[in-house]
Parts: structure tokens; C-alpha cells; sequence
């Protein structure tokens, strides 16, 4: 078991994804920034998970109440605009796409604001996972999370 785990370390999960199910590679402007959005926010909930099991391992409602933290709209939003300057432009379009993509949900314990911002996040995140670009996913998680520990985005507590 461990073997094959080791066989497919230097193959980003998307490419196995492709590979094992055989689901082909659409163009990336093809994706609509709702799609992207709802792939994006599974991937920056895995991240969080596990970073938040990789630091303690204890019961799951302790680690379901954390990770609310993180994913909740208020936090997106702080992570955004803590990282906003450090987007490309690609990125910044793909942001501002899914910032103005018309859902057909509205926030229950949100603002309408925040909850556009969490959702152009979602947006990037997205889009950066299908374009098989991991790293620069978790590099800017990391700065908006550090930003945000740092105070810098102080009100979303």
C-alpha cells in the first residue's frame, strides 16, 4: 500500500483525478465562476481541515467548531483582501467574475458583501486547483491566514 502511495507522490491529485476516472480537461475559461467556485470551496475546506488535524488531533466537534472559523464568509472575505495585492491579473479576473456571479442562494449568517468576497475566493481557489496549480493555492492561504492572525483584518472574530 505505502508503495503505491509513493509511486504517485510527484502527481498532483487532479492528474490522478483525470487519469483513474478518465474525465478529459475542459478549457479553463469554459468553467462558469459558480463552477469554480463550488469546486473551490471543497479544496479550501480540505486545506483547512487538514491543517487543523495535522496541528491537533482531538474530538471531531472540536475540529468541526475551528474549521467553522475558517470557512465561514467573514474569514474568506478577511483572507481575500489580505492576499488581494499579491493576485495576478488572471487571478484578480477570475476573483471579480466570481465576486459578481448572480447566485441564486443568499447567505443565511452572512453579509451580502462578505459572501460575495468568500465566493470569488472560492472562485480562485478553484480555478488554481484546475489549472494543477496547488502550490500557488496553499501560498496564498497561507498569507491570507497569517494576515489575518496577525490582526491585520481585525472584526472577523
Amino acid at each position: 500500500m505505502e508503495k503505491s502511495i509513493r509511486m504517485t507522490e510527484q502527481t498532483s491529485i487532479l492528474c490522478q483525478i483525470r487519469e483513474q476516472f478518465a474525465t478529459g480537461e475542459q478549457e479553463l475559461g469554459t468553467y462558469s465562476p459558480l463552477v469554480l467556485a463550488y469546486l473551490g470551496d471543497c479544496v479550501y475546506e480540505l486545506i483547512i481541515r487538514t491543517m487543523i488535524v495535522e496541528k491537533r488531533n482531538c474530538a471531531v466537534q472540536k475540529l468541526h467548531r475551528e474549521a467553522t472559523w475558517y470557512v465561514k464568509a467573514a474569514t474568506q472575505a478577511a483572507l481575500i483582501t489580505a492576499v488581494m495585492d499579491e493576485l495576478t491579473e488572471e487571478e484578480e479576473a477570475v476573483y471579480r467574475r466570481g465576486r459578481n456571479a448572480k447566485s441564486h442562494t443568499t447567505p443565511k449568517n452572512a453579509d451580502l458583501a462578505d459572501y460575495r468576497k468568500a465566493t470569488g475566493l472560492e472562485a480562485v481557489v478553484g480555478y488554481l486547483y484546475l489549472k494543477d496549480d496547488e502550490a500557488r493555492i496553499l501560498s496564498l492561504v497561507h498569507q491570507g491566514l497569517q494576515a489575518i492572525e496577525k490582526g491585520e483584518n481585525n472584526g472577523i472574530h
